[in-house]
C-alpha cells in the first residue's frame, strides 16, 4: 500500500509541475547529491523518451542537449532529438556529428521486460554495457556518466567495467524510485579517457 501511494504521489507531482514522466525527479535527486551537471555542459541523453530528463537538463545547463530514443521525442526548444537505436553505428555517427564535444552522458534507458527474471537481467546488462561503450566514445576527459541499472546477476561485473574508466563511481538509489524495486543508478565522475585523443582532452 505504501509503495502504491509513493507512486501516485510522485506521479501527481510530475503532472502538476509539467514533467513528462516521474523519472524527472530521479535526475534532480542525483544532481543535487553529486553535482553531475554544470552550467556550460553539453549533455547527451540516451533513451530519452518521453523527454522528462531533457526537461530537467534544460534547467541545469546552458550547453547543447541531445536526446536519442527508439521512440520519437516531442520536440523542445534548444534540444536536438534523434530517433533510432543508439547501439547501432549509424545512429552513433549521427549523434557524434551533432555533438563533437560532450561533457556528460546520462542514460535512463531500460529494455521492455518480459517477466522472465534471468532473461530480463541479461538484456539489462547488455544494454548497460552498450551505453557505457558509447559513453566512452562521446565523453571528453573528466566527463561524467549516469546510468540506470538493476542489481542482480552480473551487476558487479558491470560495475567493475565502469570503475576501470572513471575515477569516482557510486551506486545509489534515488528517493523517487519505487519501493521494492532493484533499480539503481551508477554515478560515474571524472572519465579517465584516452591520453592520445587530443579532441577529447579536458580543457580544465
Amino acid at each position: 500500500m505504501g509503495s502504491q501511494w509513493t507512486k501516485d504521489n510522485i506521479y501527481r507531482k510530475s503532472v502538476r509541475e509539467g514533467y513528462r514522466a516521474r523519472s524527472a525527479y530521479k535526475l534532480i535527486d542525483i544532481n543535487q547529491r553529486f553535482n553531475i551537471i554544470r552550467k556550460t555542459d553539453n549533455v547527451v541523453d540516451l533513451g530519452a523518451a518521453p523527454g522528462s530528463w531533457l526537461q530537467v537538463l534544460r534547467t541545469m545547463t546552458e550547453g547543447q542537449l541531445l536526446g536519442v530514443d527508439l521512440n520519437p521525442i516531442v520536440p523542445m526548444e534548444n534540444v536536438i532529438t534523434v530517433t533510432g537505436d543508439f547501439t547501432t553505428p549509424e545512429i552513433q555517427e549521427k549523434i557524434m556529428e551533432h555533438m563533437p564535444l560532450v561533457n556528460v552522458v546520462v542514460c535512463d534507458a531500460a529494455p521492455h521486460l518480459s517477466g522472465a527474471k534471468a532473461y530480463d537481467q541479461a538484456r539489462i546488462m547488455a544494454l548497460n554495457e552498450d551505453a557505457l561503450r558509447f559513453a566512452e566514445k562521446l565523453l571528453k576527459q573528466g566527463g561524467n556518466f549516469v546510468m540506470k541499472s538493476f542489481q542482480g546477476t552480473d551487476f558487479n561485473e558491470l560495475l567493475e567495467l565502469v570503475k576501470e574508466r572513471f575515477y569516482s563511481v557510486r551506486v545509489i538509489r534515488s528517493t523517487a524510485t519505487r519501493r521494492g524495486s532493484t533499480e539503481c543508478y551508477i554515478v560515474a565522475k571524472n572519465f579517465i579517457g584516452d591520453a592520445d585523443d587530443d579532441r577529447k582532452k579536458s580543457s580544465e
